[in-house]
């Protein structure tokens, strides 16, 4: 078992430290958080052992999961690493692309494994059908949420919206050739409101609105490809997969048929996969534990966090524009 310790214990920190403490792949040593008043507060109310100093806990671990506001993950992050720490760190890697290739260099150097929380990617809804996204052509997603002070000291790509950066990049196998955007603040000092357009040199384009002043809260995802149509809820864990086969020579008499302008006859197929219930949460961070006893890649390695991030990076450049 992975000795693992927490920096931060924040609402998601928290999280963390309970299905790590859950978890049969490590054993959770302790946590540390800089606001003093809270550490005393969570150590106390979970029992916890809290440390007095990132250091002193990065001393003491094999794995390190970063928890921590954005603005420190960089510098947690490199301290881990130049210590022989493996580091789990949450969504987005970090502020910049800079710090997020000095980390990946770093890591590569000193033979370090990085995952980055890009926690939809273990969404069962996605995972259900991610095998069936083959060459998608269109891609539309939709992620609102209703108004939350916290996160709203970046922007809503970075808060929301780079979820489906990640999850789009990992579907398609194309590098990304432009990217078009808006975005309009309303209550923050960012944008809380934003439209992206991702065009790849495959042909393929995607379409992502966020907003995080919503009426209701949204996660919906659909996917357009040769002769099928999958549509992926990540917020109500559903998925559909509509299917377009050529017609049998002695079809059913219920069957669903379309013919084109051309001629052409396809018969339409619904499936709905089954989706298994889980803790994504758990999963990526027990996924973790696997890769690197196995010494494999991460599902979400940390160059795959830095192109999400890369690519969220020229959304919000186009604001200013």
């Amino acid at each position: 078992m992975l000795k693992v310790g927490v920096l931060g214990a924040g609402h998601l920190g928290k999280i963390h430290l309970r299905l790590l403490q859950q978890s049969d792949k490590y054993v959770l040593v302790g946590f540390y958080d800089s606001f003093t008043e809270n550490a005393k507060k969570v150590a106390k109310e979970f029992g916890y052992t809290l440390f007095d100093s990132v250091e002193s806990l990065i001393d003491e671990v094999d794995v390190i999961d970063i928890v921590t506001p954005t603005l420190s993950h960089f510098d947690c992050a490199k301290l881990a690493i130049e210590k022989g720490c493996h580091i789990f760190i949450e969504k987005p890697i970090t502020k910049t692309v800079l710090e997020a290739e000095a980390i990946r260099t770093l890591a590569s150097q000193k033979h370090i494994r990085g995952q980055v929380g890009h926690v939809e990617r273990f969404n069962p809804a996605f995972t259900a059908v991610k095998d069936m996204i083959d060459s998608p052509m269109f891609i539309e997603t939709h992620r609102l949420a209703e108004f939350n002070p916290r996160g709203t000291d970046v922007p809503v790509v970075l808060d929301l919206m780079i979820h489906d950066i990640d999850i789009i990049l990992s579907v398609v196998k194309s590098p990304v050739k432009n990217v078009h955007a808006s975005g309009v603040s309303v209550i923050s000092e960012t944008p809380d409101i934003a439209n992206a357009r991702i065009e790849f040199e495959n042909g393929c384009v995607a379409n992502l609105t966020a907003s995080r002043i919503s009426m209701k809260n949204m996660r919906k995802s659909r996917f357009f490809q040769k002769d099928a149509y999958i549509s992926v809820d990540f917020l109500e864990k559903t998925a559909e997969v509509v299917k377009m086969k050529d017609v049998p020579e002695n079809p059913d008499e219920f069957a669903m048929i379309l013919q084109n302008a051309e001629g052409v006859k396809k018969q339409i197929y619904f499936d709905n996969p089954e989706v298994e219930p889980n803790n994504a949460i758990l999963d990526e961070l027990e996924s973790f534990a696997d890769a690197i006893e196995n010494d494999t890649t991460p599902i979400v390695s940390l160059s795959q966090g830095t192109e999400a991030l890369r690519i969220a990076q020229q959304i919000i450049d186009c604001f200013d524009n």
